[in-house]
């Protein structure tokens, strides 16, 4: 069995669980309009110009965008870096894309991480049929778990599905008490709104059982403009600016009465 991934990724998260190999796999079941991985949406390998520039100068060439990798191969890769993260508290991130979208290959490479005494942490959106969610819990150790929004219409319209079964979905992980950090993208004209994150504290609040071990805000950032050029995509935020740091500490303001912490990126 073989997954489909298109990067592999090695962080020292200073402020965090220490550090981290993260695979970004393939396929998203989500069309978020601010994405900064749309290389990840599609399912399947892509071969993309690459242009690098030397003075004036351009030397271009194809590159790969995934590459096919065995559970145990992945075992082999992080396995380079098990003495840092045992020592820092770190571990391995699945995150894409929707890893969840390789149900197979992502139980079986989880199973041989834990069995090897990795920490796994599991980056999803939420939106995947709950038995597959069910199927990876007792081999994952930490959810960070996307709410793009609550609102059910705001949430299709900029990500094109639902959020009925994103949010049935959190309330079934934290009932079987896993651990999630809710990750919150915040986006101007979307969920950059302090009325917006009163609402999102309500909604935490309802939920907070002690298993949410924190809540990271994610600012919209300008780092996959070129991204969008590069693979042909429609940028549908080019003319978004990004959000400050004022507004952010606003936001974290009006979280902090959860008593979780709270923190900007993740």
């Amino acid at each position: 069995m073989k997954g489909l991934v298109f990067s592999i990724k090695r962080y020292a998260i200073h402020d965090g669980p220490g550090i981290r190999v993260t695979l970004f796999m393939k396929g998203c079941p989500l069309d978020c309009w601010w994405c900064h991985n749309p290389e990840g949406k599609e399912k399947g390998i892509r071969m993309v110009e690459r242009v690098d520039r030397v003075g004036e100068k351009e030397f271009r060439s194809m590159e790969q965008v995934g590459h096919e990798y065995t559970p145990e191969e992945i075992l082999a890769k992080v396995r380079a870096d098990q003495v840092f993260m045992e020592h820092s508290g770190g571990g391995v991130t699945f995150s894409g894309g929707e890893p969840l979208m390789q149900p197979e290959f992502l139980l079986e490479t989880l199973t041989l991480l834990k069995k090897a005494g990795f920490h796994t942490t599991v980056d999803t959106s939420g939106h995947v049929r709950r038995e597959i969610l069910r199927s990876i819990m007792p081999v994952t150790d930490l959810f960070l778990y996307d709410i793009k929004h609550t609102d059910p219409e705001i949430h299709r319209k900029f990500t094109g599905v639902s959020n009925e079964l994103i949010i049935s979905n959190l309330d079934m992980l934290l009932a079987e008490g896993k651990d999630v950090m809710i990750r919150i993208p915040v986006i101007p004209g979307v969920s950059a709104d302090a009325a917006y994150m009163e609402q999102l504290r309500g909604f935490i609040e309802s939920r907070n059982n002690g298993h949410i071990k924190e809540i990271n805000l994610l600012p919209y950032h300008k780092t996959g403009s070129s991204k969008y050029r590069r693979f042909g995509m429609d940028d549908r935020m080019a003319s978004v600016t990004q959000v400050s740091n004022g507004q952010l500490d606003n936001y974290i303001d009006i979280l902090k009465p959860l008593g979780i912490h709270v923190k900007k990126g993740g």
